[in-house]
């Protein structure tokens, strides 16, 4: 179903305050990009059902990662290409978390607080793989960045899946310790994380007071590590949740007060067992914070290390999936790709594009022929 109201309706309702509440330049395309997402403004274009030959107009998607209502195609397609390069082994799912001391640093200085944050989760991950003690093999991480919290606050961690196990210096896959239930301690890994990142950061070049390292150093850092996935399949369904998710979905906004200019939106209290509760925000508050997790230019938010990097995967996940005797997994039920949809109308045709349009809108023959038809006006 489609959500009664969206991101870009408030952003439409404060169209003209964007520009104050945006703290760079590409925050405010990002947030105009989302603001203008399938309305008149981006263009579309015109689609026919070859089974009732009704006529279904469409709006073009601003296509931005930042936009709520861009990301299940984007979703669908990224899953199909992981679907091939599950192993029959368990996953673990691992959380590394920054403390909030980082905070205002990764609002000036995103590239490098985040980028810091990779490095120093995989070298972690790393550092107890290649130990004989804990593991001895070489491992892999798929690593999503998430910047915020239920409420929109910025709580920079990342959501990772690790393969339980390793390939060893035969060659050999090797089985992680303890017979399954958990990785590695994730005590030690706290600690360990806790000096990877802050190593990191002073090799960045960061300037950052020694007392907010004396701060931090002396907190406890969260590494949080879940129970493995039952199967690979279910390694697919967290996949589908995690990898594109942004702040807030559309879904979670229940109401937009055009009079008073407040926004109310659906949260869990994860303190009290993960309660639902809902929020009220004004409209420009609700925006600034969904401005604090527009990613810097250019800044990739899902990373692959080790035996799951792109350079791995071509030439030996193959014989390795072999060696594992890997399932062939079940197709995941995706969309119809957007220019072969079903028609909405006859629930039995295909829509295929017969015209696009820019932001003018369609020629006025075209104009003629769509009052004539009672239109339907898709996503």
């Amino acid at each position: 179903m489609r959500p009664k109201h969206t991101v870009a309706d408030v952003l439409e309702m404060e169209q003209l305050q964007l520009k104050s509440l945006s703290l760079t330049s590409w925050h405010y395309r990002a947030l105009q990009a989302i603001r203008r997402c399938r309305t008149k403004a981006m263009g579309g274009h015109i689609d026919k059902c070859n089974c009732c030959h009704g006529l279904h107009i469409s709006y073009n998607s601003c296509r931005n990662r930042h936009c709520p209502t861009c990301q299940g195609h984007k979703r669908e397609e990224w899953i199909k290409a992981r679907e091939g390069e599950l192993l029959n082994i368990p996953y673990f799912h691992l959380v590394f978390t920054l403390p909030s001391e980082f905070n205002s640093y990764a609002l000036g200085h995103g590239k490098i607080v985040y980028g810091s944050l990779f490095k120093a989760a995989w070298q972690t991950l790393q550092q107890f793989g290649d130990n004989p003690k804990h593991l001895g093999g070489r491992m892999g991480m798929i690593a999503v960045l998430h910047t915020w919290g239920q409420n929109l606050s910025l709580h920079p961690h990342l959501h990772c899946i690790a393969p339980g196990g390793g390939l060893g210096k035969s060659g050999k896959w090797k089985k992680a310790k303890n017979d399954g239930k958990y990785l590695f301690n994730v005590k030690s890994m706290s600690q360990v994380f806790r000096a990877k990142y802050v190593a990191e950061l002073r090799r960045s070049g960061l300037k950052i007071p020694q007392k907010i390292y004396n701060k931090v150093f002396n907190k406890k850092w969260v590494v949080y590590a879940k129970q493995p996935f039952r199967s690979p399949k279910y390694v697919i369904e967290y996949l589908g949740r995690y990898t594109h998710k942004i702040a807030i979905s559309n879904h979670r906004i229940v109401a937009v007060d055009r009079n008073n200019r407040q926004v109310v939106f659906a949260a869990k209290e994860y303190r009290h067992g993960g309660r639902k509760t809902s929020l009220t925000l004004s409209s420009q508050e609700f925006i600034r914070r969904f401005a604090l997790h527009i990613l810097p230019k250019g800044f990739t938010r899902i990373r692959h290390y080790g035996i799951l990097s792109s350079s791995w995967k071509k030439e030996k996940l193959p014989k390795l999936q072999a060696e594992l005797a890997t399932n062939k997994m079940e197709p995941i039920k995706t969309g119809q790709p957007l220019l072969h949809r079903q028609c909405p109308t006859c629930k039995k045709g295909r829509l295929h594009t017969v015209l696009v349009f820019d932001n003018r809108g369609p020629p006025v023959k075209w104009r003629v022929l769509l009052k004539d038809e009672k239109l339907s006006i898709g996503s």
